[in-house]
């Protein structure tokens, strides 16, 4: 009975091949367990859900409030130095749902459309995104970094800019009553900014706070 011998110069070739593939499959193992695949969040909710809202709009005026101002006066840019924010301004109402409608990506912001115009007397209110899904960044992630004193600032279609001075920090449950975010009673001028805040609810898929940004005009 004859026993095939295999050379040494075959095992030694198998012996590295086997180290080989055992270091390729260690690596992807390590990879896969330091980068795990994204989490697909779903896109954050509109950041104002306020059970004032019904009380404070006329819903058969919504996108008419602005219809009688030229293009010229409406917000067309946000800018906050402080948080290198510089944003395009969309004008919008609110969703079937009663809630303030913001934008549908996570660059530009949203003013509130059936409220004053940024500049004029009362509230004027824009929203952003926070925590964009997959970790893309949003307008409004550095937002709680502003403090009191900080400045704000719109400009409009005609070139105006108008200045705003940071004057409150507010949070706000989500489902919380907002009507002094929307309405002031001072005969000044104020534009206050929202946004979410808190850590992302599976579940809920919603955040559990708002943030308000309060200011006023200089």
């Amino acid at each position: 009975m004859r026993v095939k011998i295999i050379p040494k110069s075959s095992l030694y070739i198998i012996g590295v091949l086997v180290i080989i593939l055992f270091v390729v499959i260690t690596f992807f193992l390590i990879l896969v367990i330091s980068n795990p695949i994204p989490n697909l969040e779903p896109i954050p909710i509109p950041p104002v859900v306020s059970q004032a809202l019904p009380n404070l709009i006329d819903v058969k005026t919504q996108g008419n409030v602005s219809s009688g101002q030229s293009e010229s006066n409406l917000p067309i840019r946000l800018q906050i130095p402080t948080i290198k924010v510089n944003a395009a301004v969309e004008s919008l109402g609110v969703t079937p749902e009663g809630a303030m409608d913001v934008p549908k990506g996570p660059d530009d912001v949203a003013w509130f459309d059936l409220g004053p115009r940024p500049g004029e007397k009362g509230s004027a209110v824009i929203a952003g995104h926070y925590g964009w899904k997959n970790n893309i960044p949003a307008v409004f992630d550095r937002l709680s970094e502003l403090k009191i004193g900080d400045k704000i600032y719109t400009i409009d279609g005609a070139g105006t800019t108008t200045t705003f001075v940071v004057s409150e920090i507010g949070i706000y449950d989500q489902n919380g009553d907002a009507t002094n975010v929307f309405s002031s009673n001072d005969g000044k001028a104020h534009l206050n900014l929202i946004t979410c805040e808190g850590v992302w609810d599976v579940a809920s898929k919603s955040r559990p706070n708002r943030l308000v940004i309060f200011t006023n005009r200089e």
